[in-house]
């Protein structure tokens, strides 16, 4: 069946779900697992829910994001050694995290995406997209959604 799953996670509670059972399916399936924490690239101005909230340096930007993604990443190494699962960690940068997650598993060759969805509807929806819907339409290999 499924080998090689990939898990990206966001660091929400909804992700941090999804590790649980991604990892739980992988060690039934007997597959490896990869996680992966899409950040932005490094801007001089720190937005916080759309609204501008402070200044930094490339560089301080740079390891915020190193800090996150070593924290968010963390769990899904955790999840993966008790439960004897094999797994890889990366780290990469992109504005769009779909394109992101749709990238590392065709290089990866993963052949199952098991990601969580916000589930965000209306407005919130149209203003924030939903990358869960974005992996769905464009996604070469299977995607299961944990809500």
């Amino acid at each position: 069946m499924y080998k090689h799953i990939l898990i990206p996670t966001d660091g929400s509670a909804l992700s941090r779900k999804a590790i649980v059972n991604g990892v739980k399916l992988a060690k039934a399936l007997g597959a490896k697992v990869t996680g992966l924490f899409a950040a932005p690239p490094a801007t001089p101005v720190v937005y916080e829910d759309f609204v501008p909230v402070g200044y930094m340096t490339p560089q301080q930007h740079a390891a915020m994001i190193e800090k996150t993604a070593s924290r968010y990443l963390g769990v899904i190494e955790k999840a993966a050694k008790r439960a004897g699962v094999a797994c890889e960690c990366v780290r990469v940068t992109n504005d769009f995290p779909a394109d992101a997650i749709l990238a590392i598993a065709k290089k990866n060759k993963c052949d199952l995406i098991f990601m969580a969805s916000h589930g965000r509807r209306g407005l919130a929806s149209v203003l924030l997209g939903s990358e869960t819907q974005k992996v769905l339409t464009h996604s070469k290999v299977p995607v299961l959604v944990s809500r």
